[in-house]
């Protein structure tokens, strides 16, 4: 993942096929009020989203980056269409959500556009490759998330084409992992497919390990589990800095960049989580619970803030599947942005050029961050 507006440097779903129930014990729900508001909170925003940045039929059903347009590029990186996929699906799978289906085929439709013309190198580049683009690097953790949306786009009936979408992104981030035994703690995975990458990352490590776990729990295949296990063990052993919270990366000359992200944070939950289930090992369930008061007791309010915003839809999808009970840390923050940074004129919201924090007016309107707020919103709208 790139952030558009930044250095380009940063780096699930309630399992609806397995038991919907919080790892912690009980929680109470949420009054149907409540998901209510949020649900419809979540509709408006995705419809905003439609309105000023889908570009249509004319546009390939592709998105603009930003509006208004701050750049060379006529239409999204990968990273930025795939959160948007995601926000379809979040309304999809809202109450009365059916009317979404046709948007959501249309994601997958366009998202092959985004797919690599080298045979030797599957997978999705992180710009579009010609006819509409130029193309560029491919980014593991891009592919990674792309298979998590091919996931819950089969838990909601996308049917063996969604299975298939998955289980190639696996593919995919298999070539990123390490395996010169001559490194600092050896092992890890690349994060981008590229002579220039010198590092090894949190991200995608853990967004592969949530992966592999999700498609162990779908499928049993033992080689999703035994790669799940290994990349999460890895981050865990090489990167974790205390329970929850999770290192950026380690760099081949063995130095480590200390920045600490809350999508980090999920991942990881996500991962225990889902092979807590899958497995009935309650070593998975003490690791997704440790993780997640390490992590909520880090997190507080402002520290949120000021994450970027689609960071923190990763977080709260993983630990709202762990633990309801983290509903209402969420619905502070989203009450936070639904106030402070949407534009009530509009339905668009604005952040700082790090994604997140009080809006700057002078920042455009991106695909990513109006993604982030449908995603979060849609969390509420069902938890």
């Amino acid at each position: 993942m790139r952030a558009t507006t930044w250095a380009r440097r940063l780096g699930v779903a309630a399992l609806a096929l397995l038991p919907a129930v919080a790892l912690a014990g009980p929680a109470t729900a949420a009054p149907n009020a409540d998901r209510t508001l949020w649900a419809h909170r979540a509709q408006a925003s995705y419809q905003a989203l439609q309105d000023n940045l889908y570009l249509g039929d004319a546009g390939h059903r592709l998105y603009a980056e930003s509006t208004p347009a701050a750049g060379g590029n006529p239409y999204s990186y990968l990273w930025e269409f795939r959160e948007a996929t995601q926000a379809t699906l979040g309304v999809r799978g809202l109450p009365g959500g059916q009317r979404y289906a046709g948007d959501v085929a249309d994601r997958f439709a366009a998202l092959g556009q985004y797919a690599s013309p080298d045979p030797a190198h599957p997978g999705y580049e992180s710009y579009l490759p010609a006819p509409l683009g130029g193309g560029g690097d491919l980014f593991y953790d891009d592919n990674a998330v792309v298979g998590l949306s091919f996931v819950d786009s089969y838990r909601s009936g996308g049917g063996a084409g969604a299975l298939a979408g998955a289980e190639a992104a696996f593919r995919t981030d298999l070539r990123a992992w390490d395996s010169d035994p001559a490194k600092t703690c050896p092992g890890g995975m690349h994060w981008v497919e590229a002579d220039w990458n010198t590092i090894r990352a949190a991200n995608v490590t853990g967004l592969f390990a949530e992966l592999a776990a999700n498609l162990y729990a779908t499928t049993r295949d033992r080689s999703y589990l035994d790669w799940a296990v290994r990349a999460y063990e890895w981050n865990r052993s090489c990167l974790m800095s205390s329970p929850g919270l999770y290192r950026n990366d380690i760099a081949d000359d063995g130095t480590y960049d200390q920045t600490l992200w809350t999508y980090n944070s999920g991942a990881m939950i996500g991962t225990a989580t889902v092979l807590y289930r899958a497995t009935g090992d309650r070593r998975w369930r003490d690791l997704a619970l440790g993780d997640a008061r390490g992590a909520m007791a880090y997190w507080t309010a402002d520290r949120l803030y000021s994450q970027p915003a689609i960071f923190n839809a990763f977080l709260f999808r993983d630990v709202l599947a762990l633990d309801p009970a983290y509903r209402s840390t969420l619905d502070t923050y989203a009450a936070r942005l639904w106030q402070d940074n949407r534009d009530p004129a509009t339905g668009l919201f604005r952040f700082q050029a790090s994604n997140g924090g009080a809006p700057d007016p002078a920042q455009p309107v991106n695909t990513l961050n109006q993604a982030a707020a449908v995603q979060l919103f849609a969390l509420l709208g069902n938890a």
